[in-house]
C-alpha cells in the first residue's frame, strides 16, 4: 500500500524538521579539538556509551537485514542480533579493560605495539575496506526505507542518505555523534515497537502466522542452519572486539570500569530487538508474501495512520544516520591517525580542518558503489568476518606473543582478506560459509608459517652443525 501524497508531505516535513533539530544539536555539541572529534576527550557518560555501542552495531543493515532474513528463513533470523548480545557480554568480561588500558583508540595502533608499523598499515587498510563495504550495505538499507516512505527512486534515496548521514558526523565527530545518537536510539526503538504492534494487529495475533507459514519458520534454526548461526555468534564476538568504531566508543569512556559497564548495558538493550525484528519479518511474509524481502521492515509504514507512520519513518531513518555516522567516523579516524598525521604532522587546527574534509569524502564515496542491492545481512556478516581475522591476530598478540612474528601476522591478514573476499564473491563454494573461511584462514596461515619457520631454522642449524663438525674430523684424521 502506497502512502498518499498528503501523508508523504506530512512525513517529509516531520523528517526534515527532525534532521534540522538534531543537526542543530550536532553543531551545538560539536567538538572544538581533534580529541573531541575522535574520542570525546574521554569524558562521555556510561549510559551514553552503552547506547552508542548498541546503536552503532545494530544499525540499519542489521534492522533491515534481520527482518529480510526472517521473511525468507523464519524467526531464527533473531540469532543475528542475539549473537551481538553474546558478543557484548564476552567483550565486557574479557576484553574491554585490556583494550582500554592500552590508551589507544585505533585497533591498528594497538597491534603496532606488537608487530610494528607494517602491520598497522595492513590492519588499517583491511578495517577501512570492511567499514566501507558495511556502509555500502547501510546506504542500501537506508535507501530502501526512504524509498518506501517517500515513493522515491532507490538510487536517489541513496544519495539523500549519504548526504544527510555525512553531515551529522563530519560536523562534530564523536562528541556530538554520541549525544545525538541517544536521541536517534529512542526514536528508533519506539518506531520498531510500533511496527511490531501494527504487524500483530494486521495478522490478528501470532497464531494465524504460525498456522499460515511452514513449520520451519518457527524452529530454532529455520532455513538458516546451526552452522551459520554458530558462525554469526563467533563473527559478532570477533568483530565487536576488532571493529574500529567500537574501540573508539569504548575509548571515549571516563575509565575502564565505566567502559565495561557500558558494554553490559549495550547487551541488555540489544536483546529485545532480536525478537522484535524476527517477528516483524515473519508477519511481513504472512501478509505480503510477494513483496521484495528487502522491504519486510518498511512495508508496514503504508498500513499505519499518519501519526504512527511519521514516528516509525523518523525512527528508521534515525537508525540509518547512526550507522552511517559510526562507520564513517571509524574509517576517518584510521585514515587520519595512521596515514595523515604520521606523514604530514599537522598543527591541531589544520588537523581538525583536514579531518572534516576527509570526512566528507568518506561519507559520500559509498553512494558510488551502492547501486547493487545484495542480501544486506549476508554482506553485513561478510564484513564482520573480515574484521574477525584482525581480532584473531590481536588475540594472538595479547595471549600467544611467541606464536608468530610481524611477517607471519602480515601474511595471515592479507591472505585472509583476499581469500574471504573471493569466497564471498563466489557465493560460498561447497556450502562453506565465508564466516568460517575468515575465522580459520588466519589460524591456518599462522600455523603453516610457524611450521615453515621451525623447519627452516632446523635446516640452518643442521647445516651449521655440519660445517662446524668438519674441522674436528680433519684433525682426528
Amino acid at each position: 500500500m502506497k502512502l498518499g501524497s498528503t501523508s508523504v508531505i506530512i512525513i517529509l516535513g516531520v523528517v526534515v524538521a527532525y534532521i534540522i533539530l538534531t543537526g542543530y544539536l550536532s553543531v551545538r555539541w560539536s567538538g572544538k579539538t581533534n580529541d573531541d572529534f575522535m574520542t570525546g576527550s574521554r569524558g562521555l557518560p556510561t549510559f551514553i556509551i552503552g547506547v552508542l555501542l548498541m546503536s552503532q552495531f545494530i544499525g540499519a543493515v542489521t534492522l533491515v537485514g534481520t527482518a529480510q532474513t526472517a521473511f525468507s528463513s523464519g524467526v531464527a533470523a533473531m540469532w543475528s542480533v542475539i549473537a551481538a548480545t553474546i558478543g557484548f557480554i564476552i567483550y565486557g568480561l574479557f576484553i574491554v579493560k585490556k583494550l582500554y588500558g592500552t590508551g589507544g583508540f585505533t585497533i591498528s595502533g594497538i597491534l603496532e605495539n606488537k608487530f610494528g608499523p607494517s602491520t598497522k598499515y595492513i590492519v588499517s587498510i583491511i578495517m577501512i575496506y570492511a567499514l566501507f563495504l558495511t556502509n555500502v550495505a547501510n546506504y542500501i538499507s537506508g535507501a530502501s526505507i526512504l524509498s518506501t516512505i517517500l515513493n522515491m527512486n532507490l538510487n536517489v534515496a541513496m544519495i539523500v542518505v549519504g548526504i544527510v548521514g555525512t553531515f551529522y558526523f563530519c560536523i562534530g565527530g564523536m562528541k556530538s555523534v554520541a549525544y545525538v545518537t541517544a536521541i536517534h536510539t529512542f526514536v528508533k526503538y519506539l518506531g520498531l515497537v510500533i511496527t511490531l504492534a501494527v504487524a500483530l494487529f494486521l495478522t490478528k495475533g501470532l497464531g494465524p502466522v504460525m498456522h499460515g507459514l511452514p513449520h520451519y519458520y518457527f524452529t530454532g534454526a529455520g532455513k538458516i542452519g546451526w552452522g551459520t548461526i554458530i558462525g554469526w555468534i563467533i563473527t559478532s564476538t570477533g568483530s565487536i572486539f576488532s571493529t574500529q568504531y567500537i574501540l573508539q566508543s569504548v575509548s571515549s569512556s571516563k575509565n575502564a570500569k565505566s567502559a565495561q559497564k557500558a558494554t553490559f548495558l549495550a547487551a541488555g538493550i540489544t536483546l529485545p530487538l532480536a525478537f522484535i525484528l524476527a517477528l516483524i519479518g515473519v508477519c511481513a511474509r504472512y501478509l505480503f508474501p510477494k513483496i521484495n524481502s528487502l522491504y519486510a521492515l518498511s512495508v508496514f509504514i503504508g498500513h499505519m495512520n499518519i501519526g504512527l507512520a511519521t514516528i516509525v519513518a523518523t525512527g528508521l531513518l534515525a537508525a540509518v544516520f547512526i550507522a552511517v555516522s559510526a562507520l564513517s567516523l571509524g574509517a576517518v579516524s584510521l585514515i587520519v591517525q595512521d596515514f595523515y598525521v604520521p606523514h604530514w604532522k599537522p598543527e591541531p587546527k589544520q588537523q581538525l580542518r583536514v579531518t572534516r574534509i576527509i570526512s566528507v569524502v568518506v561519507g559520500l564515496l559509498p553512494i558510488v558503489f551502492a547501486s547493487i542491492t545484495p542480501q544486506v545481512l549476508s554482506m553485513s556478516f561478510f564484513t564482520k568476518a573480515v574484521r574477525v581475522s584482525i581480532a584473531i591476530v590481536a588475540v594472538v598478540a595479547f595471549y600467544l606473543p611467541h606464536f608468530t612474528d610481524t611477517r607471519g601476522a602480515n601474511i595471515s591478514l592479507v591472505g585472509t582478506a583476499i581469500i574471504s573476499t573471493v569466497w564471498f564473491v563466489m557465493g560460498d563454494p561447497f556450502g562453506i560459509n565465508d564466516v568460517f573461511v575468515a575465522l580459520l584462514t588466519p589460524l591456518i596461515i599462522m600455523t603453516i608459517y610457524k611450521l615453515v619457520m621451525k623447519l627452516a631454522h632446523k635446516t640452518v642449524s643442521c647445516e651449521s652443525a655440519s660445517v662446524d663438525a668438519q674441522p674436528i674430523e680433519h684433525n682426528k684424521a
